[in-house]
């Protein structure tokens, strides 16, 4: 459905129909946009609309005001569909200054057409340098075909709190609101439940800010939008990734949680330090990243697979005892909420930049299960499955979520929660007479976990290579055999893995490999690409380590195959750059090595999401210059 006039109210404002928006709000930070953009698109969900948030955090912690860099905000994408991915370029903007909102016009954010929604107070600023700032932005958005409207939010804001800039957020969805139809039981309810608990004083003039910006769009825009919801699918659950991933791990009956505080992982540390605890488990704040997995180690060696969420560097840190938990075969569940790098890198930026550093990063031989998540409702799921596989073949389970999933909010089925997820109890059964802690199945590498406690279970845990009895392996065909029983496991559970489906026909022209948040980006390219009559389609691993068979045989039905992927690659364009030395994205390496297929890859690290539209261009690109050869 393309935007459409549906009808002129009495008002004379034009009501407009239309299958999906994108909106962004942008402030300094502190302003509150994130948490306007967060609560626009609950209030959209529950409106019917599918929804997907990304949001948009400055590296910095005090970023300078009034700066591009130091933008802070929201991107909200509703739809009358399915939504997997933050979409294109935006379609309505609204702006605290006009600073923030040129950062998002000079990196192409924003549609031709666009609608944009500016504070005004910076023309009139007692500081004739802002002041001036002010108006040679406005000339240069009058070069534009942006719909400009200057909005004077503070002095509305003024007229129910003293302090504007605390408000400004609340007055804003208010307009949202009354720009997108939607009915403000939803937003009261929002506002109560965001204050209830802790500030019930602020419910009053929160919904007083809301209605003055409902009031304001009323009186002095001159349009309406219309989302229809889409079709009813039953209850819905609204959650960022990591609000997901910490659900997750509650509903998988893990009830050890250890962790070290970083960006972009430590919201779901936070939610479960009270979530957990009143379901009866625990959240340990160790003193660092590499004392957090010693603690869950600790707890998994005790009887329960424990949990520890961390980023890229804090998985470095935890490297050397990742290596311990597959040498001592203790179960053991790793969250990567992946961000931008080397180093500090770009900390609250999207990035899939550590998926051969978990596969490979480590001491030794070091075989473990590498899964990602591709939707925020797969970091539900994920958790349940990480923690049965860590279990059944008492290995490490890395889990590869992304910025974009941790920070991005989206409606999926309320899960029901089944007896089957939760962990079993703890075996406290005498040990056979003559059972050893690491008596391998020849054929599986598997072996029976003894729990402490267990009558007849005493023997010696090191991270020393061992001996079926745990004895240190001081003889060479000891520690051959400990290295292959560790590598049968993996082998064991690459068994019992399906291949993944194709999206689109089995063969064709070509094949987009992908994995991780991409899925919701290539997948919508791809759509629009066959529409257009392009032979292409898309794959999307979920395991990485192992690959689950027939992947090689699915990739050899098309003519071509490439990876999208939010990491780096070599461009192959550059003047430096041939095909000795070119550096490829993550899973092409994986894939190019694994099946000795040329596989291409087309990759980015902007820090951002990749866009349908950018995906979309480059399938044209590639299948036409195919042609031209």
């Amino acid at each position: 459905m393309k935007e459409q006039t549906v009808r002129v109210a009495a008002n004379s404002k034009q009501i407009i129909q239309a299958e999906e928006h994108i909106i962004e709000i942008v402030s300094d930070s502190g302003e509150g946009a994130q948490t306007a953009g967060q609560m626009f698109g609950t209030i959209s969900a529950k409106a019917g609309n599918s929804v997907w948030t990304v949001e948009i955090i400055p590296a910095e912690i005090e970023p300078p005001p009034r700066t591009a860099p130091g933008a802070s905000g929201n991107r909200i994408r509703i739809g009358s569909f399915e939504i997997t991915n933050a979409g294109d370029d935006a379609k309505l903007v609204v702006a605290f200054n006009e600073q923030a909102l040129m950062g998002g016009m000079s990196a192409g954010k924003f549609e031709s057409g666009c609608i944009v929604l500016l504070e005004s107070m910076w023309g009139k600023h007692p500081n004739p340098a802002i002041a001036r700032e002010y108006a040679a932005t406005m000339e240069k958005l009058k070069q534009t075909d942006y719909r400009i409207y200057e909005v004077p939010m503070e002095a509305e804001c003024l007229k129910v709190v003293q302090d504007a800039r605390r408000g400004k957020n609340m007055f804003v969805v208010g307009m949202l609101c009354n720009i997108y139809s939607r009915d403000l039981a939803y937003a009261y309810k929002e506002i109560e439940n965001k204050f209830k608990a802790k500030k019930p004083a602020m419910i009053k003039p929160n919904i007083d800010l809301l209605d003055a910006g409902y009031r304001w769009a009323e009186e002095n825009l001159d349009f309406r939008f219309e989302i229809p919801p889409c079709p009813q699918q039953g209850a819905q659950l609204v959650a960022n990734g990591n609000t997901s991933l910490a659900l997750g791990v509650i509903a998988s009956g893990m009830e050890v949680c250890a962790m070290y505080p970083i960006t972009p992982a430590t919201s779901a540390s936070h939610y479960l330090s009270q979530a957990l605890y009143e379901a009866g488990g625990v959240v340990h704040q160790a003193e660092d990243e590499i004392a957090a997995c010693g603690f869950a180690i600790g707890a998994s060696y005790a009887g329960k697979t424990a949990v520890t969420i961390t980023s890229g560097p804090g998985m470095a840190l935890k490297t050397e005892l990742m290596a311990l938990s597959v040498m001592a075969e203790i179960p053991l569940v790793l969250v990567n909420v992946q961000r931008g790098g080397p180093s500090t890198g770009l900390p609250t930026k999207v990035e899939q930049g550590d998926l051969l550093s978990a596969i490979f990063g480590s001491p030794g031989d070091n075989p473990k299960v590498v899964m990602a998540p591709a939707t925020i409702e797969d970091c539900f799921y994920c958790m349940i499955t990480a923690r049965k596989i860590a279990e059944t073949f008492r290995t490490l389970v890395v889990v590869l979520s992304d910025a974009n999933l941790a920070t991005g909010q989206a409606a999926f089925p309320r899960p029901v929660p089944q007896k089957e997820w939760d962990a079993p109890p703890i075996d406290q059964s005498p040990v056979p007479k003559g059972a050893l802690p690491y008596d391998w199945d020849p054929k599986t590498g598997l072996s029976k976990r003894f729990i402490p406690g267990q009558p007849g279970g005493m023997h010696t845990l090191t991270g020393l290579a061992h001996t079926r009895a745990s004895g240190v392996a001081y003889d060479p065909e000891a520690n051959q055999e400990g290295c292959v029983n560790r590598s049968l496991k993996l082998a064991a559970f690459q068994k019992t893995l399906k291949a993944p489906k194709v999206f689109g026909d089995p063969a064709g022209d070509l094949l987009i490999v992908g994995w991780g948040s991409t899925k919701g980006a290539i997948e919508e390219a791809v759509t629009r690409a066959r529409k257009g009559g392009l032979k292409v389609s898309a794959l999307h691993l979920t395991y990485l380590q192992p690959m689950a068979s027939g992947i090689k045989e699915i990739m050899q039905q098309f003519k071509q195959v490439m990876t999208v992927e939010i990491n780096y690659s070599d461009d192959p364009a550059h003047e430096l750059i041939d095909e000795n030395n070119r550096r490829y994205a993550n899973l092409a390496w994986l894939l190019r090595a694994r099946y000795l297929i040329d596989i291409d890859c087309w990759s980015n690290v902007y820090g951002q999401p990749i866009k349908p539209g950018e995906i979309e261009q480059m399938i044209r690109d590639r299948l036409s210059a195919r042609k031209t050869h």
